[in-house]
């Protein structure tokens, strides 16, 4: 069907535009844009048109000014807020523990302080023990309205400009007691916004955590006052040599105000200003009502009388002992730790024994007038556990600051033979093996009793310690080994180097005072070695532990060979060398010891709860007139001192000796030659110069002195050229020496009747 517009033209078909075929949605988007235009013509840009008009006039511009500087401030107030709150510490529980910077105090074993280090305050008080008067002086010269402020005074800022300014100087703070507390503890001197700000936020803080007596209390015991006193209770002792208690009035007010500028109001320093600055405290505290007028008029009359005496924190006691210490110290904590401050170290030194050392050194140093020798030292140990109890350098500590205790290595002498000894007992010698009392030739090496005199006789081991007979302990090294005898006395404390030679029986090779002590400590501890050491704890300022002394023990020889041991010096001091030691009922092992013409001088000896070691001699090596009894003397009176309080203790029993095996192999030597040289009997002396001695020095017949010595072996010289001595009598004949026989035990290789002459060895003598 043909369509009804083509069939009939009379109708015509309607016109469609291009905007009528566009969809709905771009209709209204033009719609709208249209209306926007509308708006921006009839209200936007005659609001414009006025704006532009407006930013040419001076007043928009101050306008705009001040409200962006009001908002830029308000942001940088913010952020500095910020910076501050973030850069201080949010707990002050540091105020109630702060000490100052690189401070140490070391204390003896009872507490007592032996040295302070840095600014610290050596005396600290509780606030019951300040009185009522220097409290009052130091809050009405500092902070008046102490008690009512919660860390920030605004009033007491305000009124201290104003005082400052009717002045025309500086003549009030305006910090409080607290603020000064927090710039002490957390903060510096530096003057700044940022640092009073700081000290601002931290005073609050500490009024949250603490009470008012406390802030007091720390800040009295913290603040500085001047002369090297830090806290009241060291500023009294300072400037008045008087405890805190018995101030004056007058006095607590001066101490008051020394705190605006120590080194200006110090009375030490400046008397006149000091008195200025205590009158002032005085008028503020009758203005405060403290004291009244009539208290107020006495005060200023009062004449400023001072009595000045050192810090006590300068004061030392034991100052070789406390050298020693912090000698130590960088073993055990690291430096950073030490720079912090405030680190405690708890010592085992005992103070009273410490006293009575100091005591014997003193007269050890008088009977040196008369034996030539000007040094000595002593130290005590207790074998139980290492504790170093006593130790005394020497008694010159002002002039020379050298320990002779831990510092001096001398030739120990004799006193090396218990090494020597307790190897072969450790090695299966009875104590009761014999050697003979002889001139002994080894390998060229000559050793020599004291004085040059010998038996010519078998002595035993015992025998020959007390005796202290140097022939034996070499026959006796011969026998067991050098080696063996290293090995010993290194194991039970011998630290300094020992080397293999003939020599090392009679205590060549040098060694210090306290590694000597604490080897015979290891014989009293039946043969456990504990390292000697000084400290017990070390604390940080918080009390947290940071060193606990634990030290590791060893069996470094076997209990048996020790109580032989101890059985063997026992005699040493009940008939031997060292029996200017004896202390009563009480039982004592010790040896004595002098080296190559006297020139040191030694005992070391033991009680069941104590060792102890004497040395006497000189810095510079010189030789003396002394002997080593005399060192076994000072021992003595020491050891009566130390021991007055203490219960006396037996040493353990002597063990079964028949059919005793050794714990140790011996190594014994194979020298190249080794003889004995024969002895013959001693000149028979002139009639009539033995008529000439009995006259002179004995009284009665000559029968009686000869029977009222106590018998023992008859001593002989031994025969060897000397230089012949001019006498007006000829020299009786003396009869053909006799061989000398070799021991069965001796390991000599070879034993000659005559001898040729070998390079003297250095005397050993006790």
């Amino acid at each position: 069907m043909a369509n009804k517009l083509d069939s009939d033209p009379s109708i015509t078909p309607p016109v469609t535009s291009e905007k009528s075929k566009k969809p709905k949605r771009n209709r209204r988007k033009e719609r709208n844009k249209q209306k926007n235009k509308d708006i921006l013509g009839q209200k936007i840009v005659p609001s414009l048109q006025k704006i532009a008009a407006v930013r040419h006039r001076p007043r928009f511009w101050l306008i705009f000014g001040i409200g962006l500087g009001a908002s830029t401030s308000a942001i940088a107030l913010g952020y500095g807020i910020y910076q501050i709150e973030t850069s201080i510490t949010e707990s002050v529980e540091d105020v109630l523990v702060y000490e100052r910077p690189e401070t140490l105090t070391i204390e003896g074993a009872d507490g007592e302080i032996l040295e302070q280090v840095g600014p610290v305050s050596h005396e600290k008080l509780k606030i019951w023990q300040i009185s009522d008067a220097v409290q009052q002086a130091f809050i009405a010269s500092e902070d008046s309205r102490f008690e009512n402020h919660r860390g920030v005074d605004v009033q007491g800022v305000i009124r201290a400009a104003l005082s400052n300014f009717q002045a025309g100087e500086v003549v009030e703070g305006g910090s409080t007691i607290t603020q000064q507390l927090a710039r002490i503890v957390f903060l510096n001197q530096e003057r700044s916004f940022t640092r009073k700000f700081k000290e601002m936020r931290l005073a609050q803080k500490i009024e949250n955590n603490f009470s008012k007596e406390e802030i007091l209390e720390r800040y009295l015991n913290l603040v500085y006052l001047g002369s090297g006193a830090y806290g009241i209770a060291d500023a009294a002792w300072v400037y008045f040599s008087k405890p805190i208690e018995d101030l004056t009035l007058s006095e607590a007010a001066t101490l008051a105000g020394i705190v605006p500028a120590p080194s200006l109001y110090s009375p030490l320093e400046n008397k006149e200003a000091a008195i200025k600055q205590r009158d002032l405290v005085l008028k503020r505290m009758a203005k405060e009502e403290l004291i009244s007028q009539s208290q107020l008029k006495n005060a200023i009359a009062a004449p400023l009388t001072l009595n000045p005496s050192q810090p006590k924190r300068f004061a030392r006691k034991a100052p070789y002992f406390t050298d020693y210490i912090q000698q130590q110290l960088p073993k055990y904590v690291s430096e950073e730790v030490l720079k912090t401050g405030g680190i405690t170290v708890e010592t085992t030194l005992n103070t009273q024994w410490q006293a009575a050392a100091e005591d014997a050194i003193d007269k050890a140093i008088q009977y040196g007038r008369w034996q030539g020798y000007k040094q000595a030292s002593l130290t005590a140990i207790d074998p139980r556990n290492g504790q170093i109890k006593v130790m005394v350098g020497g008694n010159d500590y002002d002039n020379n600051q050298y320990n002779r205790v831990t510092q001096a290595q001398r030739q120990p002498g004799s006193t090396f033979k218990a090494f020597v000894y307790a190897t072969a007992i450790a090695a299966g010698f009875s104590p009761y093996r014999t050697f003979t009392d002889a001139p002994y030739i080894v390998d060229g090496y000559r050793p020599e009793n004291y004085g040059d005199t010998y038996s010519g006789g078998q002595v035993s081991l015992r025998q020959a310690i007390a005796s202290s007979l140097n022939v034996v302990a070499v026959q006796t090294l011969v026998k067991v080994g050098w080696n063996p005898i290293i090995n010993i006395a290194q194991r039970m404390g011998i630290q300094s180097e020992l080397k293999p030679t003939y020599s090392l029986a009679l205590g060549a090779w040098e060694v210090n005072l306290l590694e000597l002590t604490n080897a015979y400590a290891t014989l009293a501890n039946e043969g456990v070695y504990q390292e000697a050491h000084g400290i017990s704890r070390i604390l940080d300022r918080h009390g947290n532990v940071l060193y606990q002394a634990q030290p590791e023990t060893l069996q470094a020889i076997d209990a048996n060979t020790t109580n032989i041991m101890t059985w063997m010096l026992r005699g040493v001091v009940t008939s031997g060398t060292g029996t200017p030691a004896r202390l009563g009922r009480r039982p004592v092992a010790g040896k004595t010891g002098t080296s190559d013409q006297a020139r040191d001088l030694w005992f070391v000896g033991y009680i069941p709860q104590l060792a102890a070691g004497v040395w006497l001699g000189n810095d510079n090596n010189k030789p003396t007139w002394g002997a080593s009894t005399t060192a076994a003397k000072v021992w003595g009176e020491f050891m009566q001192e130390a021991t007055k309080e203490m219960d006396i203790e037996s040493f353990p029993d002597l063990p079964r000796l028949d059919g005793r095996k050794g714990s140790i192999k011996a190594e014994p030597l194979k020298p190249k030659k080794a003889y004995y040289q024969r002895v013959a009997p001693p000149e028979p002396a002139q009639p009539e110069a033995r008529a000439t001695r009995r006259r002179r020095y004995v009284r009665g017949p000559s029968t009686t002195a000869q029977t009222s010595a106590p018998p023992r072996q008859r001593t002989v010289r031994r025969s060897v050229s000397r230089s012949p001595v001019p006498s007006t009598t000829a020299a009786a004949p003396q009869p053909a020496p006799k061989p000398v026989p070799a021991p069965a035990h001796s390991s000599t290789s070879e034993v000659t009747n005559v001898a040729p002459p070998a390079p003297p060895a250095a005397r050993k003598t006790d």
